[in-house]
């Protein structure tokens, strides 16, 4: 019941009008269903634990530890948090009346959109799909989501699985392609959230426009990390640390937030890439060799054309002879050696897209503050990421760039904080969700303004004079005071 095969049409028309039935009956609004709903769904996450590790390893090759951490415990973490505040967050919100029109009382008061539809990715095929089914959930709206036909078997999972959790008459999952997303698109939608590609992300927002459909892109960037000079053994082991975890141990390097490359000043770099004072081999070398022993802690490749995609990359004389580790490729396995180079070609194909995959470039700078120029000159990234200690270098970076999230000394984190929000800005994308943010993002903030008849200025109806327009200075400039003085008949 919750779930649908790739066609027909008239039966995408026949749930889309039977979900819009289920919302006007109204039971969604009510907080008793609401937080039914998010209940039902961390037990879904607990009971079905160890089904979502296995299909999470069938689709991607994620570790168990890999799949708890990114996927399934930041849920489990973010819906608890939802549960927790959905009270404070619901409540109508109290908005300043002005003076002038005493009695009155000025609210903002949350309601749900309606029917929306959530198209998830494949990279974080759990997460990116039940995390804002949550905060629509949460927000009391009915929902369609449609998970990535590229990682298979997490969809046919949540098809077989959230109808038997959760409201199979106010949620539906679709399964399908690209032809079933576009079928979706031709409908009218209170709100679509998509995650995924700038292509595709194009396609939504012109099938979109034809019902004039809010919709909210969350996309892919080039994130870009800069390293500054960093005194200190400890500290510079924990950067190293940072990065590489963020950059090859979260679905090998196949995220929106994973660093794409490097910009380092040319003296740091060979202690960066070639050596340390005690062992000749560069910190990035030496934790990649402690973090990635075995191939069992790197998820694979998505598929073959993506693996195709990024052998390209290397297969430019110019990008390979830059190769400082790494470099070997398995297309029996779809596996790819953690690749680090050091300052290939600028315009190369390796710099100018999105890499989604386990390889990094290193760019040096003369100077560190070069750096900012660099990503000026770039679109602007979902993420940008900093080590550095120096806070007049941080504060350049938060002031002179623009990026969805600016992050200092970690990486990736950022994205677990529910108090933060989570999307990007120009070709990374447009709307936030996380936490309440995701509540927001599915709401409609509603302005409530109320009035009584007790009182009544004539000054605001025609016909008109210059008193008149006396009296309208004075409230537009909160000049209260020779208000009620020409009330009185009393001239300031």
């Amino acid at each position: 019941m919750g779930s649908l095969q790739e066609k027909p049409r008239l039966r995408l028309g026949s749930l889309v009008s039977g979900l819009q039935e289920v919302y006007e009956s109204g039971r969604t609004r009510e907080l008793a269903w609401r937080r039914s709903q998010l209940r039902g769904l961390l037990r879904l996450l607990s009971e079905k634990e160890e089904e979502i590790f296995e299909v999470l390893r069938d689709d991607l090759g994620k570790n168990r530890a890999e799949s708890y951490r990114d996927e399934l415990g930041a849920l489990v973490k973010s819906v608890n948090h939802t549960l927790r505040n959905l009270g404070k967050w619901a409540a109508p919100e109290k908005a300043q009346a002005p003076l002038v029109s005493f009695p009155a009382t000025a609210l903002v008061v949350p309601e749900p959109l309606g029917v929306v539809l959530v198209f998830s990715c494949w990279n974080f095929p759990l997460g990116l799909a039940l995390e804002p089914v949550s905060g629509a959930l949460a927000a009391g709206n009915v929902v369609v989501l449609k998970p990535s036909e590229l990682a298979p078997s997490t969809a046919a999972f949540l098809a077989a699985t959230v109808p038997r959790y959760l409201d199979s008459e106010a949620v539906k999952v679709v399964e399908g392609g690209p032809e079933v997303g576009e079928q979706l698109m031709e409908h009218r939608w209170d709100k679509v959230l998509f995650t995924g590609s700038e292509r595709v992300g194009r396609l939504i927002l012109t099938k979109a426009a034809k019902h004039l459909t809010p919709v909210a892109l969350e996309l892919g960037s080039k994130c870009p990390c800069i390293v500054d000079y960093l005194d200190g053994k400890r500290g510079r082991q924990v950067a190293v640390n940072r990065i590489v975890g963020a950059k090859w141990s979260v679905c090998a390097g196949q995220a929106c937030i994973a660093i794409d490359y490097i910009l380092v000043e040319e003296k740091f770099a060979p202690i960066l890439v070639w050596f340390t004072l005690l062992s000749r081999i560069g910190l990035l070398k030496s934790t990649l060799k402690n973090f990635i022993a075995t191939p069992e802690c790197m998820a694979r490749i998505l598929n073959a054309k993506h693996f195709q995609r990024l052998s390209n990359y290397l297969q430019d004389v110019k990008v390979a002879a830059s190769v400082v580790h790494g470099g070997s490729l398995n297309p029996k396995t779809l596996a790819i050696e953690p690749t680090i180079l050091l300052n290939p070609p600028v315009d190369s194909d390796i710099m100018t897209e999105e890499i989604f995959g386990p390889l990094l470039p290193i760019i040096t700078v003369k100077k560190i503050e070069d750096s900012i120029r660099f990503l000026k000159s770039k679109p602007k990234p979902l993420s940008i990421y900093a080590f550095t200690t120096n806070e007049k270098l941080k504060r350049r970076i938060t002031e002179e760039t623009s990026s969805g999230s600016v992050t200092f000394n970690d990486a990736i984190v950022q994205y677990v904080v529910e108090g933060l929000p989570f999307g990007g800005v120009g070709h990374s994308g447009f709307g936030q969700y996380h936490g309440k943010y995701t509540f927001d993002m599915f709401s409609n903030k509603k302005a409530v303004f109320k009035r009584s008849f007790l009182i009544e200025f004539m000054f605001r109806y025609p016909p008109w004079d210059d008193s008149k327009i006396r009296m309208l200075r004075h409230v537009f400039n909160l000049n209260y005071v020779g208000l009620l003085l020409g009330l009185l008949g009393l001239r300031r």
